[in-house]
């Protein structure tokens, strides 16, 4: 890994020790998103953990599938979630996951995936925490497929150093 790239991920790490944003206003731009894009169905989204966007609050849409990742092995596998509070449960690194009973969703049948992240440049850069799930599942998304990197405003920085196997966002929604 590049020193910068261990750099980063280490001041980012430290940067958001503690701090909270403005989710709810996330929220809200999220959801002017797909207000102008109608044809996204299918709605890949994480449960937080300190320092992330908290995003949940758009499950309440029912228009949409809305599906969260749970770490099987080295890569996400997706679950269709309905009710938050019967259908998450605490797993790998105590994130909240869909249990396993609910019905899996293809990574080739996901509109658009809500991506969190340590850091994002403009230019749609991401520094996850260095573990590659995202950037493995990513990789065999649809071409078509809309990535955007969700984050607080304090995690936006002017560049992230990008390996070959890293995914680019098409674009960051922060607040």
């Amino acid at each position: 890994m590049p020193i910068r790239k261990k750099i980063l991920r280490e001041e980012l790490r430290e940067k958001i020790v503690g701090k909270t944003g403005d989710s709810a206003g996330v929220v809200r731009l999220v959801m002017a998103y797909l207000d102008n894009h109608p044809k996204i169905q299918v709605v890949a989204l994480f449960a937080p953990i300190p320092g992330e966007v908290d995003l949940l609050a758009l499950v309440g849409d029912t228009n949409r599938v809305w599906v969260f990742p749970k770490v099987t092995g080295e890569r996400l596998t997706f679950y269709h979630v309905r009710n938050l509070k019967k259908d998450l449960l605490r797993g790998a690194y105590g994130i909240l996951e869909p249990n396993k009973r609910l019905p899996v969703v293809f990574t080739d049948e996901i509109d658009l995936f809500l991506c969190p992240g340590l850091g994002f440049d403009r230019s749609g850069g991401r520094i996850g925490r260095g573990k590659g799930y995202y950037d493995r599942t990513l990789a065999e998304a649809r071409i078509d497929a809309t990535r955007l990197g969700i984050c607080f405003d304090f995690q936006l920085v002017n560049e992230v150093v990008m390996e070959d196997h890293d995914i680019r966002m098409h674009g960051v929604i922060a607040g």
